[in-house]
């Protein structure tokens, strides 16, 4: 694994070195690197940290919280000037953890203990698991998103190839000499156990086969606009639409899958819509496709799809940590792949894998019936696709 730090450990470290005030909620996809993060943060503010994490078969109650609580409490007591660090992994797989840390903090707030808490997981499960209702005032939330091209490219030393193929998980980068041996880590250590572990476990799912399936299908159709009806036509089931709509959801807050809302204007509207769907991460759909590198780059119109998965993934990966808002936009047959919203100021963009037209007449019409701040081509004859994907979202809103 790669000594790398990312970003987001500085400003956790930060965090971890002032006055004792708020619990850290370190939240992101699995195999991101939370744990490595907070590992590294921890060493910055040279704390003694105690790390437990609840990711095991069978769930533990929050007698289990009390236990990891009193020996981070003992850390901080024999360093009453430095304090101790706590770090719970995956907590919200344990039955009322919620209203356990509330109990914890509040003694320790009121008895001056310097016990700072971070808590690792994903934040739509923290979310749906008592986060906001117990713990409201008591947070702040860090995310740690999948890994960027720059990232990438720094720790591993990917190239854009690699990076449009192999996509941003850390761990399974030193495994891409050995391609099958990637492909079986994606969708045995990543893929199935996010879906079986992460998804499954925590949430109510009457047909876990039909969540399974459209994870393939939105794998299957990344960059497309499919209606809810066609996919159930795709998946040969006889569900509804809510359903679909609720387990695509779930597969967007595990970050694997999202379906994008057609830009309207309104928002009733755009949420109505048939969504585009879109992978969070390219290695999830080109694991899934098993093509090789040479085979995906040598097939035009899948690298065509690919290239554009990987800048909806960049900007879907911005809209996860609330750094802008992303959509659609279709009228008729003119379309445009992506438009971004960042408070009033709207950024269109239009993907191109090869040679682009000299006119765009989706960025036209989307320009002259909503006035967006800017229109962007990536690749073709527009902003180099390495250029784009390694500079920040809200960096071409400027």
């Amino acid at each position: 694994m790669s000594t790398y730090e990312r970003p987001q450990a500085a400003l956790l470290a930060k965090r971890l070195g002032e006055r004792r005030h708020l619990i850290q909620v370190v939240a992101g996809p699995r195999q991101v690197g939370k744990t490595t993060l907070v590992q590294q943060a921890a060493a910055r503010v040279a704390r003694p940290v105690r790390y437990a994490s609840a990711d095991e078969p069978a769930l533990r109650g929050s007698d289990w919280v009390r236990q990891q609580w009193e020996l981070a409490r003992d850390a901080a007591l024999e360093s009453p000037r430095r304090g101790a660090v706590l770090v719970l992994d995956e907590v919200q797989k344990l039955t009322g953890w919620s209203e356990s840390v509330k109990r914890l903090w509040d003694e320790d707030t009121r008895a001056g203990l310097k016990l700072h808490v971070a808590l690792l997981g994903s934040a739509p499960l923290l979310i749906q698991n008592g986060l906001t209702e117990s713990l409201a005032g008591r947070f702040e939330i860090i995310h740690a998103g999948h890994w960027s091209f720059p990232e990438m490219q720094t720790a591993f030393r990917f190239t854009l190839e690699q990076y449009l193929y192999h996509g941003g998980y850390p761990g399974a980068a030193p495994l891409v000499r050995d391609p099958a041996r990637w492909r079986r880590y994606l969708l045995d250590s990543l893929i199935d156990t996010t879906i079986s572990r992460d998804v499954l476990l925590m949430s109510r799912v009457d047909k876990p086969a039909l969540l399974r399936r459209l994870f393939e299908l939105g794998c299957r159709y990344s960059g497309q606009i499919l209606s809810y009806t066609k996919m159930l036509g795709q998946l040969q089931d006889a569900g509804n639409t809510t359903t679909l709509a609720h387990y695509l959801e779930l597969l967007a807050g595990a970050g694997m899958i999202t379906g994008l809302h057609k830009f309207a204007g309104d928002t009733a509207r755009s949420r109505g819509s048939s969504p585009k769907l879109q992978v969070l991460n390219t290695a999830l759909m080109t694991a899934q496709s098993g093509l090789s590198l040479a085979e995906a780059r040598s097939d035009r119109e899948y690298w065509g799809r690919l290239t554009e998965s990987a800048v909806g993934a960049h900007l879907a990966n911005a809209a996860a940590a609330d750094e802008c808002e992303l959509f659609y936009w279709r009228d008729r047959n003119r379309e445009v792949d992506f438009v971004v919203r960042v408070g009033k100021k709207l950024l269109a963009i239009e993907v191109k894998s090869g040679r682009a037209p000299s006119t765009q007449p989706g960025l036209d019409a989307f320009a002259e019936a909503f006035k967006p701040k800017r229109s962007l081509l990536v690749g073709g004859d527009g902003v180099a696709l390495e250029d784009f994907l390694a500079r920040p979202v809200s960096s071409w809103l400027r």
